[in-house]
Formats: structure tokens, C-alpha cells, sequence
């Protein structure tokens, strides 16, 4: 299995159910922000792949499409009144793509990875945000467990993820959503992956038009379902 879409409901879920939801989406729409303002440029246009809570705030100024979504969120951005629109087919372009939660590594294959960096460098006009973990660097103990995010509201709910990597192949590994309740447990998926490492990265968005590549040292992007950090990296195009 390999539906970003399910993994990024877990996302929403999470959301959802989190007592600190203004302290998410101010954090999730500071980091957009400070992309933006190293570039000292703000787009008009919008589109997110998954789910992002920095899309309750920004929707009221901006204009906001996104995929890739479960029926279930398309469902409550209607209910909530929050003006975005949903897309399935991505045939335009947009100043500004977003892309969190590794989205480049949730693939099958190399190639499949190769054409969503094409893909998603394809649909910006001037922008590609994204983020990837430091793979090169990684500590050992990352690569077996996320670290735990705890959630607590009226009930203590946990999430965790495990990472069973290939023996065949070192760049390459499955990865379980665990969803702990108390006395009750859930494995809420299986997705395969792929490691992306920045200079890995940086060639493919060039080969792909890209006119600047940047890994930002000072701004980091954190997962509700895990308290590991991300690096935030920014393409140009010009």
C-alpha cells in the first residue's frame, strides 16, 4: 500500500482531536511564512498536498486548492465553511506547492519518486515547499521508531511508527502507523518508502528547472504524529 491520503487522514484525525489546535495552525502557517519572507515573497495561488491545518487561516486571504485528500476532510472543509478547492486532476500550475510529512518519500521505487519531484516541480510557478528528514545523519534509533506523540484530551491517545528497512535494498523501507489508546492498540497502515537525501534532492530539482535549492537552517518542521523534526527545504523557480 502506498495512499498518502491515508496517511495524511491520520494527520487530520489527530488534529482533530488535539486540545491545541490555534497553537498548530499558527506554528504550520509561521513556517510557510518564514519561507516566504527569506524569499521576500508571498504567492497568491496555493496548492497543499494533503491536509495542513495552516489551510483554516490562509484560506480566508489566499486562494487554496489542495489533493490528495480523504472524502472525510473534503467533507468537513464544507462543513467548516473553509473555502479551498479540491483538486484530482493536476493538469494547472500554482505560485506556491506545499508538501510536508516526507511526502517525497512515501513511493515504491526510485522511479515513482523521480516523477513526483517532476511532477510536483512541474506545478510550481515559483515555489516548491517541502520537507525531509536528514537521512545521511540519521541516528540509528530514529530509523527503528518515530518518537512518540502524545495527545491528550479526554482520553490519553499516543502515536507511534515503526520502520522495518529492506535487507535488499538500503534506501528503501516499510513503515507501520501504530495508534496506542490505553488498553486498546491499532496498526492503522502500511506504507512503503524511500530515503531522499538533500544533495540526492537538490540535483533532481535542478534536472527539473529548479533555479535555487535551499535546506533552511533555522526553520524545522515538526509532525503531529511524531515529535522527530523535519527539515524544511524550499525550490525556486524563476
Amino acid at each position: 500500500m502506498n495512499n498518502f491520503a491515508q496517511y495524511n487522514l491520520e494527520i487530520f484525525n489527530a488534529f482533530c482531536a488535539h486540545q491545541k489546535k490555534q497553537d498548530i495552525i499558527d506554528k504550520k502557517k509561521h513556517i510557510i511564512g518564514s519561507v516566504e519572507d527569506y524569499y521576500n515573497k508571498v504567492s497568491d495561488t496555493y496548492l497543499f498536498i494533503g491536509f495542513n491545518p495552516a489551510i483554516i487561516d490562509m484560506h480566508r486571504n489566499k486562494k487554496i486548492y489542495v489533493c490528495e485528500i480523504d472524502s472525510v476532510i473534503d467533507r468537513w472543509f464544507t462543513d467548516n465553511d473553509i473555502n479551498v478547492t479540491v483538486v484530482n486532476s493536476l493538469d494547472k500550475h500554482y505560485d506556491c506547492v506545499i508538501a510536508t510529512e516526507e511526502y517525497l518519500t512515501f513511493v515504491n521505487g526510485e522511479a515513482e519518486q523521480l516523477n513526483k519531484i517532476k511532477l510536483l516541480c512541474d506545478l510550481s510557478n515559483e515555489m516548491l515547499i517541502t520537507t525531509v528528514k536528514d537521512y545521511k545523519n540519521q541516528d540509528f534509533k530514529e530509523r527503528e521508531y518515530s518518537q512518540p506523540a502524545v495527545i491528550r484530551n479526554n482520553e490519553l491517545m499516543a502515536y507511534v511508527e515503526m520502520h522495518d528497512w529492506s535487507h535488499h535494498d538500503r534506501n528503501a523501507w516499510k513503515s507501520y502507523l501504530y495508534k496506542l489508546e490505553k488498553l486498546n492498540s491499532a496498526c492503522l497502515g502500511e506504507w512503503n518508502r524511500r530515503t531522499l537525501y538533500f544533495k540526492q534532492f537538490a540535483k533532481f530539482a535542478y534536472d527539473n528547472g529548479a533555479s535555487d535549492f535551499l535546506v533552511h537552517k533555522n526553520i524545522m518542521y515538526k509532525s503531529i504524529l511524531k515529535k522527530n523534526y523535519e527539515h524544511v527545504i524550499s525550490v525556486r523557480f524563476e
